[in-house]
């Protein structure tokens, strides 16, 4: 078995940085102008949508590919048992408690803007409408949802591969193999996914998690992506330019968007390229990469709500041009993200309930 006892910073400065950009799409996508649905009925900048739609099709599969890695890491150093344990304090728990302690702010500034009850012929009662606040403000907690299932099914396949045959077949895997992977990414574009919340793409999120588990944790994997970066990088921006092309101006977010070849394409050279680049040019850290990887999971959970706070009170009572509809918000919510986690990290129930973290 390879050894993974040295930290590989690479991963935790992708997983962070592509925290940030998240939170940065989702100021852009408060005020987009492609037709998608939000909680703010705000007009926006057209050409802002742009960026939301260059970094949509690959950053939360990026994500579930370290994921998938770090799963893989995270079970050579502890059992089955304890790792369903710490999953289940890190992921499940948090996933739920944020939902009923901050989620329904964001469906209830949603019902501020649209009257979600107009059309009720009685009067709701507080408690149906809170149940019904908390349901619509699941937000970006989707993801923990989908990881926590992702990783429970690891757990079935270990006992299934007693004898690891899987991890042993992914590390054979060569350069060639690994771009003709995107036509297996693409078809898991098309299964799984559910029918009214669509972020729920369980097809290729899994599939990507799995990959990340029994392919990518292979230092010998990702090092031909390190040597193969250029090409997999020009790759990455020809796909990317032909879905630019295809969608510019479109909702990005549909299904035929979503399940198109060229769009999974841009989506999985994507991947691959900022993997071997980081591994090349960023395997190190410093003060704040360090600070960032322990608070990434907390920003990540916690942004949506407090950027929408600002976002609603800053449209609602001011009258600047919309540019500054992006950019107060988004530096309002960077200030208040490190200090509501501090906070949120000395306070033993919270920091159980949100974080995961039953010590401090």
């Amino acid at each position: 078995m390879e050894s993974t006892q040295v930290r590989k910073h690479y991963i935790d400065n992708i997983r962070w940085t592509t925290v940030v950009l998240v939170i940065v799409y989702h100021i852009i996508y408060m005020y987009n102008s492609n037709g998608i649905i939000t909680n703010l009925a705000e007009p926006g900048i057209p050409e802002m949508d742009f960026f939301a739609a260059l970094v949509y099709p690959w950053f939360m599969v990026l994500l579930f590919v370290v994921a998938g890695m770090s799963a893989r890491y995270s079970l050579e150093k502890r059992s089955s048992k304890e790792f369903a344990k710490d999953r289940t304090f890190k992921l499940l728990i948090p996933s739920v408690a944020i939902i009923f302690i901050f989620g329904w702010v964001n469906g209830w500034i949603t019902d501020l803007e649209v009257d979600m009850f107009a059309a009720a012929p009685v009067k709701i009662p507080f408690i149906i409408k809170y149940i019904i606040y908390c349901i619509s403000g699941i937000g970006p907690l989707w993801f923990a949802q989908e990881l926590y299932l992702g990783s429970m099914l690891f757990l079935l396949l270990r006992k299934i591969d007693k004898k690891d045959k899987l991890y042993q077949l992914g590390g054979k895997v060569n350069i060639i193999v690994l771009i003709i992977m995107a036509l297996a990414v693409w078809i898991s574009s098309f299964l799984f996914n559910t029918p009214v919340i669509e972020v729920y793409r369980n097809g290729i999120y899994l599939f990507t998690f799995f990959l990340g588990y029994y392919v990518f944790s292979h230092e010998k994997v990702t090092d031909k992506l390190v040597k193969w970066k250029w090409l997999l990088f020009g790759l990455a921006v020809v796909a990317g330019v032909g879905y630019g092309l295809l969608f510019y101006g479109e909702n990005y977010t549909t299904r035929f968007c979503l399940q198109h070849i060229v769009t999974n394409l841009y989506c999985w050279f994507a991947v691959l390229a900022i993997i071997g680049c980081f591994k090349a040019w960023l395997n190190k850290t410093n003060k704040f990469a360090t600070y960032m990887t322990k608070a990434n999971y907390a920003f990540y959970v916690l942004h949506y709500t407090v950027m929408l706070v600002y976002a609603y009170l800053w449209v609602r009572n001011t009258e600047f041009p919309l540019i500054w509809h992006y950019i107060v918000p988004l530096l309002a919510t960077f200030i208040t993200l490190p200090l509501l986690y501090e906070l949120i990290r000395r306070i033993p129930v919270l920091r159980f309930l949100i974080l995961g973290i039953s010590k401090r």
